[in-house]
């Protein structure tokens, strides 16, 4: 497997400092609204990415932070006339959210940067200590020009940098011993949320904390870092800058990037009007059409957004979704055709077209084996697969992925019909159901629950509550929730609704 590097320009081997164990870190958001579809490219992709380990056999350990102390919070905390932490709290929520609809799934962990302000201020001392970082009346800066290796990352050159005028100052740039010097601490401001520290009571600058989170979990070397392209420099290069001076070892090996989102062919901005969040998109869209959509070409590729686009993902996704729903009738009448009447549920379907009867709870034969012929047609099913991978194995190639499984979805209607063992028939059907699997693309129609069920789930939650069985009670709720049915707790008792 290749994976093009950011550091080296270049794709590179991929080779785990550890063998078969990943160590990925992917910078999320800044939790002060509802997230735009420009966050989703990088939480789809990466999440792709990781599934994609996984199914290499890699075990893989996926941090993902929450910015949750930053000035946009604190303005629109201000705005409302509430705590910063009530509106991160609000936001992580509403971003979870959406996180599950467009089937993106958990990180193994999400720190919050507020909860990592003890594990900030030590990493600041020890560059403090080595000579890396001053105090200027309360505020901590990083020397930029001590470490030798600055703008490796993003390929910049700091005399260029400063000669265009390019500054990293938060506040104060006359106190700076240069210019380029970037903040690792700053003093509170009226109205701030703050910690004290030893050099003043305030909060860290941004850069800081993604380099204290991704040691903290994952360690002082890492194998993937990633996000979008816009956190190359300078706060990739800040976080590699803090890192590696206060480790002594190399940050991340591979440096992953996505490229931008654009929309109807301009940048995506509120002042042009075409600013979309997810929770918008999803008003008018599957939001798994949105993350074909964002699968349907290259990580590394500008994307670009507009009706249209989205119009041929839909066609593109309901095509696969089409072809699965088609094999899975193909099972189901091999299944039952053929039966003595009224012996439907206890009747089978050999591998050769024959009749027989079977134990309760028993399926087809799993032994049955398929005619020469059936072989062949396997063996040509297989050979997307391998086309699936080869595209996934040069640099997580979703556009080739994906048309790889457009090629096996054209195939399986070819050559698959009725007439064909139900083995077969499940063969490919399992093949192309898990290969959108890997994409996170949900091709499988859910069976609605009936409303019989719904209330039977209510009632065993209500008993569970009563019980104090929570655990229980919360996974019911999940379960629901899954599948479109929104639980509401009134005074007069439990009420739900279908999505």
């Amino acid at each position: 497997m290749r994976v093009y590097n950011t550091l080296s320009k270049r794709k590179e081997e991929f080779v785990p400092l550890e063998p078969g164990k990943v160590k990925m870190y992917v910078c999320g958001p800044t939790v002060y609204n509802l997230i735009h579809i420009g966050n989703a490219r990088p939480m789809i992709v990466f999440d792709t990415v990781r599934r994609y380990l996984e199914h290499k056999g890699y075990e893989v350990n996926y941090v993902s932070n929450f910015t949750d102390v930053d000035d946009k919070i604190i303005a629109k905390a201000n705005e409302e006339g509430v705590s910063a932490q009530e509106i991160s709290e609000r936001y992580i929520a509403e971003c979870k959210k959406d996180m599950e609809a467009m089937n993106v799934r958990p990180a193994t962990t999400h720190p919050r940067a507020t909860q990592e302000i003890d594990g900030m201020i030590e990493m600041i001392r020890t560059l403090m200590d080595k000579g890396y970082a001053y105090n200027v009346d309360g505020t901590v800066y990083f020397r930029t020009r001590k470490f030798a290796e600055y703008g490796k990352l993003s390929h910049k050159n700091l005399d260029d940098l400063r000669s265009g005028g390019r500054s990293l100052l938060v506040t104060g740039e006359d106190q700076k011993e240069d210019p380029l010097d970037f903040v690792l601490w700053k003093p509170k401001k009226e109205g701030e949320p703050f910690w004290p520290s030893p050099w003043s009571e305030g909060r860290p600058g941004w850069h800081i904390e993604c380099s204290v989170m991704s040691k903290k979990y994952l360690g002082e070397e890492i194998d993937i870092h990633a996000g979008g392209e816009d956190l190359i420099f300078p706060h990739h290069e800040n976080e590699i800058a803090q890192s590696e001076c206060c480790n002594g070892k190399p940050f991340a090996k591979y440096w992953l990037h996505n490229a931008f989102l654009n929309i109807d062919n301009r940048k995506m901005s509120k002042s042009l009007g075409n600013f979309f969040t997810v929770r918008e998109i999803s008003e008018k869209y599957d939001l798994q059409v949105l993350r074909f959509f964002m699968l349907s070409a290259h990580y590394r590729s500008p994307l670009n957004f507009s009706a249209d686009l989205m119009e041929a993902a839909g066609n593109g996704l309901e095509r696969i979704r089409n072809a699965v729903s088609n094999l899975k009738y193909i099972m189901e009448s091999r299944t039952m055709q053929n039966c003595p009447e009224g012996n439907g549920a206890a009747c089978v379907l050999d591998s050769h077209g024959e009749s027989g009867h079977i134990m309760e709870n028993s399926a087809a034969s799993e032994d049955a084996v398929l005619t020469s012929a059936e072989q062949d047609i396997l063996a040509g099913a297989k050979a997307y697969e391998t086309k699936f991978d080869e595209a996934m194995d040069d640099d997580f190639n979703t556009a080739d992925a994906i048309a790889a499984i457009f090629e096996l979805v054209k195939y399986a209607n070819s050559n698959l019909t009725s007439a064909n063992s139900k083995e077969l028939v499940q063969a490919v059907y399992g093949e192309l159901v898990d290969l959108c699997g890997i994409l996170g693309l949900i091709v499988e129609e859910k069976e609605e629950l009936l409303d019989a069920d719904i209330e039977a789930l209510i009632e065993e939650r209500q008993a569970a509550r009563k019980a104090k069985n929570f655990a229980r009670a919360d996974e019911i709720r999940n379960q629901l929730a899954e599948q479109g049915i929104t639980l509401l707790d009134t005074r007069e008792g439990v009420k739900w609704k279908r999505a």
